[in-house]
Formats: structure tokens, C-alpha cells, sequence
């Protein structure tokens, strides 16, 4: 295992992160589960672990969303309950993560290849947009214990089921993916959008015909209760964390302080970490007029705020998001400069193409256009708001659009991929290539070009480049508590 054999031939860089005492004699299986293993436990992933064994005991821990840790927990005493005996819980805990991430990294493939079938009308860009999320450069944080995986795998279904026309299963979904991380409110979008659209190209049909008034407010007072609805599920799961914590923080119980181990509390006076107190000291955010823990830990734990990372001690990490900055600038560029009107109207104006029932096919298609703003809006509020390293896996993890788009550059401008199992590379692209009549291949084409990676074009090198070398980069770096993304 690649993770197990940089963790031993690279020290552990002495990083200033979260590494709570371990409280139990690690046994011999424990020692071999963390030398296989220990790698993908680093950096965030320790506070997963640890709300999955103790519980949200500190303050920052609520940084955290509560879903995959409760999924770890689950897992580790269910499935892995047999090997109680021989394992401790923290390392039925780390198992547990390598086996739901394999899963879910999985999972999220077969749905992101789904997705784009449906929407990009074309099943050969969508099989490679799959591979290459396979090899995503956020893929360390696919194997580690984040929820990296388990939120892509949830978002990219619930976009499956939305283009389906499965708006409840959607719902659920997208709720679900609301509990795993915070970036997930913004897909309530998705149902606006859905909604808003399927309303104006109704008023649309038959423009010349008088409608009844009462009818169009029927209409009206249907798409905003679905809305309303729907936004509402996505926001519960966020609500009811916020909700958690500020009962948990701002009302404790009197007996907190005995039942937090000794080695615990003293780590939190040696860090500065708030626990529940229960002297009635309650924290600055229970006093607001709106007590979200959420933005008060962002705050005042890792300084997160518009502007705040814009400084010259921080152009390496900004030099680290350059990539991925770069290629969702080039695809939103890309997509207007294809269809100038249509993002003028937003979408909302019926095309003759559609009502002809020939929808243009790739990634330049229409029904792109709301996963481009969705990426869009995530690129710039990460490269204005949040720690701009963190890019990297925010968009791999949540948006289609990065692997739709480097899929659509292979395949349009690599002549290795234009007609794949025939002797003549030279025919004509078969990106516009259509569901219907398309054979496809079995064949890997991310293989493929590695293999004849000398006769590729430069375009596809620098994106096989990208990739691969944000892959490998962040199973060295991060498994050893080095700086990465």
C-alpha cells in the first residue's frame, strides 16, 4: 500500500494539529493497523475519528458535520463488532473509514458517470469523467477519513435523481449531504433552479393562447411551496446541528467535567480548547441573536472570512489552487463563450432545438449551465472566503463540472481518443456522438493514454499532469502531516 510505504520512509513532519492522547495501551494488532493504515488519519481526519469515539467534547470539533462520523461509529460497531476483541475502538474506527471511503469513492463514480449519461447526452465523455474521478487530484482525501467521499457520493446522486425527475429522492439525498458538510446548503440551488426553470418554460408553451389567470397563480403557488419545501430539508440537517451544539456548549450538564478523562481536559487548558463548561461560563456565540457555532468557529479558530487568506505568507497556497482555479475559470469561459444567450437568460428561454426534441449533446450542452454556476459559486467564494489550498477538494468532491470538463479537452483535442479500437487516429472527434447508436469501448482511455503518453498532445499531458501529480503529491504529504491541500 502506497500510504503505508510513504508513512514509513517519511517522518511525520511535527504539524500543529489537532492529536488527542490516546488513552488505552495500543495492542499488536493496533500497532499494525496504524502502521498500515495511521497515514490516512492525519489532519482533519483526527477530528472525524474522534467525534466518531468521544463525542463533539470540544468547541471546534463543531467545525465537523455529523453524519460520517456517525456512519464510522456504526460501522465500526456493527460490521467490525466481531473484531472488538483484538482491535481498540479507534481502530475499528480508522477501518471503518477505509472501507466506507473505498465504498463510497465507488458509489460516487458510478453515480457521476450516471449523471453525466443524463446530461451530457454522451456516454464516452461520461465513462472518462468517471475514470478521471478515479485518479482525482483530491483522491488522499477520498481514502482518508474525511467525508470528502460520502459527500460526493451523495451529491452527485441526488443530482442523478433530480435530473431523473426523482424530486423526493433528490430531496433526501441532498439532505443527507447536508449533514456531511456545510457546502452542501448551497445545493438547494439545484431545486430553485429546477423549479424556476420547468415554471418558465411552462408560461412559454402556447405564449399565444390567452391563460387563465387563476390557473397561472395555481402554477405559481405550486413551484414556490415545492421550493420552500425542498430548501427546507436541505437547511434541517443544519439547523438541528446548530441546534445540538448550542445546547450542548451553552446549556451543559453538571456532570460533563467527570465524565471527560483527565487527559482530555488537560489537553484542552494545555490548547486553548473550550469544553462545556459547567460553571455557566457560556461561549461568546450562545449570547448572539442568532447562536450558529458554525461561522464563530470558522472565525475564530482558523481566521476563515472574505479576504482574510489574501496575504504574501500565503502565495504558496494560493499557488497550490492555481490549477484548480485556473481549469473551472477555463470551463465557465468555455461554456459561455458556447452559449452566450443562454446564460444571458439563465436558461429559462425555450430554444428550438429543444422543442424540435434534438438537445445539443457534450459538455457545451444547455442543461450544463446550472452546474456551472454551481461550480462557479463554490470557486469563488473558497478563492475569496475560505483557505484557498482547500480548493482542490472542495470542487473534486461537489461539483461534476472539473471532470466534465477535462473529460470534454481529452476528447475533443486528443486525436488518440477521437476513435478509439480503429487504425485511423486521425478521423473526425466523436464528442458529439449521441446516446442513441453509440457502442463505446471497454477499454481504460485514462490507460490508454498513459501507455502512449509520449505521442499525446501537450493539452492532455498538462491534464494527466495535474491529476496524477496532485494524486501522488497528496498521499506523500499528507500521510506524513505535511502542508497540503
Amino acid at each position: 500500500m502506497e500510504v503505508a510505504l510513504f508513512n514509513l520512509l517519511i517522518p511525520d513532519h511535527a504539524a500543529d494539529a489537532f492529536s488527542p492522547p490516546r488513552l488505552s495501551q495500543p495492542g499488536l494488532w493496533d500497532v499494525l493497523v496504524e502502521q498500515l493504515l495511521g497515514g490516512l488519519s492525519r489532519w482533519d481526519a483526527e477530528h472525524f475519528l474522534f467525534i466518531a469515539e468521544r463525542g463533539y467534547l470540544y468547541e471546534h470539533n463543531c467545525a465537523f458535520f455529523p453524519l460520517y462520523p456517525l456512519s464510522l461509529r456504526a460501522v465500526a460497531e456493527g460490521a467490525l463488532w466481531p473484531l472488538q476483541w483484538l482491535l481498540s475502538v479507534r481502530s475499528r474506527l480508522l477501518l471503518s473509514a477505509v472501507l466506507l471511503n473505498s465504498l463510497f469513492s465507488v458509489l460516487a463514480a458510478a453515480a457521476l458517470y450516471q449523471l453525466g449519461c443524463i446530461v451530457l447526452q454522451c456516454r464516452r465523455v461520461a465513462f472518462l469523467a468517471a475514470i478521471l474521478f478515479s485518479v482525482s487530484p483530491a483522491n488522499v482525501f477520498m481514502a482518508a477519513a474525511y467525508s470528502e467521499s460520502m459527500f460526493a457520493f451523495l451529491a452527485f446522486s441526488a443530482m442523478w435523481q433530480l435530473e431523473k425527475g426523482q424530486s423526493w429522492l433528490s430531496g433526501l439525498l441532498f439532505s443527507l449531504a447536508a449533514g456531511v458538510r456545510a457546502n452542501g446548503l448551497v445545493n438547494a440551488g439545484f431545486f430553485l433552479y429546477s423549479c424556476s426553470k420547468c415554471f418558465a418554460l411552462q408560461l412559454q408553451v402556447g405564449s399565444g393562447s390567452v391563460r387563465k389567470l387563476p390557473l397561472l397563480w395555481k402554477q405559481l403557488l405550486s413551484v414556490v411551496s415545492s421550493v420552500v419545501l425542498m430548501c427546507a430539508g436541505v437547511f434541517l440537517p443544519f439547523a438541528l446541528f446548530q441546534y445540538y451544539a448550542y445546547v450542548r456548549f451553552c446549556h451543559p450538564g453538571s456532570s460533563l467535567e467527570q465524565t471527560v478523562p483527565k487527559p482530555l481536559v488537560q489537553l484542552a487548558l494545555d490548547k486553548g480548547y473550550s469544553l462545556a463548561a459547567p460553571n455557566g461560563v457560556k461561549p461568546p456565540w450562545c449570547s448572539r441573536q442568532v447562536p450558529v457555532v458554525y461561522s464563530y468557529i470558522q472565525d475564530t479558530y482558523w481566521n476563515v472570512g472574505f479576504l482574510r487568506y489574501f496575504e504574501l505568507r500565503q502565495i504558496p497556497n494560493f499557488l497550490l489552487a492555481l490549477p484548480v482555479t485556473l481549469l473551472g475559470s477555463w470551463a465557465a469561459c468555455t461554456y459561455i463563450n458556447a452559449n452566450p444567450r443562454h446564460c444571458l437568460t439563465l436558461g429559462l428561454e425555450r430554444r428550438k432545438s429543444e422543442e424540435e426534441g434534438k438537445p445539443r449533446a457534450g459538455f457545451c450542452c444547455t442543461a450544463v449551465f446550472v452546474y456551472v454556476v454551481h461550480a462557479m459559486v463554490l470557486l469563488a467564494f473558497g478563492f475569496f472566503c475560505m483557505h484557498v489550498q482547500v480548493l482542490t477538494r472542495l470542487l473534486h468532491s461537489s461539483s461534476p463540472i472539473l471532470y466534465w470538463f477535462s473529460a470534454h479537452l481529452l476528447q475533443e483535442y486528443e486525436p488518440l481518443l477521437w476513435s478509439e479500437g480503429a487504425d485511423d487516429q486521425t478521423s473526425a472527434p466523436r464528442y458529439e456522438e449521441s446516446l442513441q447508436g453509440e457502442s463505446g469501448s471497454c477499454a481504460n482511455p485514462v490507460v490508454r493514454l498513459l501507455l502512449n503518453c509520449r505521442s499525446i498532445t501537450p493539452l492532455s499531458r498538462c491534464i494527466l499532469g495535474f491529476f496524477l501529480s496532485y494524486w501522488l503529491l497528496g498521499l506523500v504529504l499528507h500521510c506524513n502531516f505535511l502542508p497540503w491541500t
